[in-house]
């Protein structure tokens, strides 16, 4: 696996030679990602890495240098990075910061504070459509939350709202691109916002006064590493030129072009940029022209890529485990059993733990993460496989004369072969699955389109992601029993079928 790692790295260090910007996966930082991106690429070169996650992720990104800059949030900054328990000024967060290596500034000119939003015609009873105060929260138990998750974690989220407004509810996690649509269908009443979302007035929500002032300033601002300047001069020199020139109403203009006009990322960013309005009339993309856009093939390359490389590698570690756990009795329950807790592990807590123990985001990590999930299926079937061998057959081996290494490679692989081929073809299935989680870490592949689809709400970009991956699915499964009809001898297949 070290090897492996070591030939792979410089797939995660192809573009050192540009400015890496990375994004969150929501609306306004896959923006304000684009409009960083289109205004240091002339200057010399960047390149997006979008849609990395959350904090954790995105932050651990940037330590490891697989990121320069980010754009990020001073209320952020202060509670959920550096953890300090109440506000502190910029000068302070500064010298913090450069202790691990960042550094703060460009502020970009507008405040996206945390709030929380009711229904604007919330008038189930007339006391529930008066409520306009975070604290009038509290004598309405029967409110259903759901919050984003990161909301849910946050040091500066919903466990110090609670406890400073003696918030009795306790709420549901949901994912902040639908968390809107599940409180227009009424499943959910009360949801976490942010202040320039374009959806306020699109879904007529009434933002709740934050009257014990909980929420610190959020005022967008460049987060960096300190050597990100000196590295890219020119490239910084453009960007600082940003400072203090998108105003709220600009943001607010920008995340409705995308999220109610459904314009691109990028074409809100350039037209931005170019001091023209993002107005006009919604785009509405069919689903046949985002399933067939210029990107299907770089994105089936990626995905093909990361289920068959680390398929491969499965197989080459998983069928020597399978062969020592069928043959040595003692260690068959171990390696069993830690194949097993691997694939336990939440898909999302690896990637950020590979990111901060690898250095690196994109192929890398998400070749090792689909890895572990690959093995268990391949060493169980290769272990129970060589179990079901018959023991008249190995006997007979032995009494021709043929060693134990003859005996594996000429009796018991061959005879194991189909439940073997089981196995991989489970795990290369279960991989094409997996693999989406490979875009929130900037690997690429169909779960792009799919991340991008649960940022904006966006079925039609969800079904363009999740359609490609259920076919390749499909594609996968036939060609593996293709595979076994081959390899398979055509007597043992009659006997199966009988």
């Amino acid at each position: 696996m070290v090897l492996i790692l070591l030939a792979l790295a410089p797939l995660a260090r192809a573009d050192d030679g540009v400015l890496k910007i990375g994004s969150k996966r929501f609306t306004e930082s896959y923006v304000l990602g684009e409009i960083l991106t289109q205004t240091a690429a002339p200057h010399g070169g960047a390149s997006h890495r979008q849609g990395l996650g959350n904090t954790a992720i995105v932050l651990a990104a940037l330590q490891a240098g697989s990121i320069d800059v980010y754009p990020e949030y001073l209320g952020t900054i202060d509670l959920e990075i550096l953890k300090n328990p109440t506000p502190t000024s910029l000068a302070q967060m500064r010298v913090a910061l450069q202790k691990i290596g960042l550094g703060v500034g460009v502020p970009l000119g507008f405040n996206n504070t945390y709030a929380l939003a009711v229904r604007g015609d919330s008038a189930d009873s007339a006391d529930r459509g008066a409520i306009s105060r975070l604290s009038q929260l509290a004598s309405h138990p029967e409110l259903k939350f759901g919050l984003s998750h990161e909301f849910i974690g946050r040091a500066d989220g919903w466990t110090g709202l609670a406890q400073r407004y003696g918030l009795p509810q306790t709420p549901r996690g949901l994912d902040h691109g639908i968390a809107y649509a599940a409180q227009a269908g009424r499943q959910v009443d009360v949801i976490d916002i942010y202040s320039t979302d374009a959806k306020i007035a699109q879904y007529k929500l009434r933002v709740l006064d934050d009257d014990l002032h909980y929420f610190p300033r959020y005022d967008a601002v460049l987060l960096y590493r300190l050597d990100a300047p000196q590295r890219f001069p020119a490239q910084w020199q453009a960007i600082s030129a940003l400072e203090g020139r998108i105003a709220a109403a600009d943001m607010i203009a920008m995340n409705a072009a995308v999220e109610v006009q459904q314009r691109s990322f990028a074409t809100v960013a350039a037209d931005w940029l170019r001091h023209a309005p993002a107005a006009g009339a919604p785009v509405r993309s069919t689903l046949m022209a985002r399933l067939f856009d210029d990107k299907l093939l770089q994105l089936t390359g990626q995905h093909l890529f990361l289920v068959f490389a680390a398929v491969g590698l499965a197989c080459l570690a998983g069928i020597p485990l399978g062969v020592l756990a069928a043959f040595a009795p003692r260690l068959r329950q171990p390696v069993l059993a830690l194949t097993g807790v691997l694939q336990t592990v939440p898909s999302l807590a690896l990637l950020a733990m590979l990111i901060a123990l690898l250095g690196m985001i994109g192929t890398v990590p998400a070749l090792v993460a689909l890895f572990v999930y690959a093995l268990l299926p391949i060493v169980r079937n290769t272990c129970t496989g060589i179990l079901q061998v018959p023991a008249g057959l190995r006997t007979a081996a032995l009494a021709l004369g043929l060693t134990p290494r003859q005996r594996l490679l000429h009796v018991d692989l061959p005879l194991a072969l189909p439940v073997i081929l089981a196995g991989v073809k489970t795990a290369a299935i279960l991989s094409v699955g997996t693999a989406t989680i490979a875009a929130f870490i900037g690997a690429g592949g169909f779960g792009e389109r799919i991340t991008i689809g649960l940022a904006l709400n966006d079925n039609t970009m969800l079904l363009a992601g999740a359609i490609p991956a259920a076919v390749l699915a499909l594609l996968t499964q036939a060609g593996f029993e293709l595979l076994e009809r081959r390899l398979t001898p055509a007597r043992r297949r009659k006997q199966s079928q009988v």
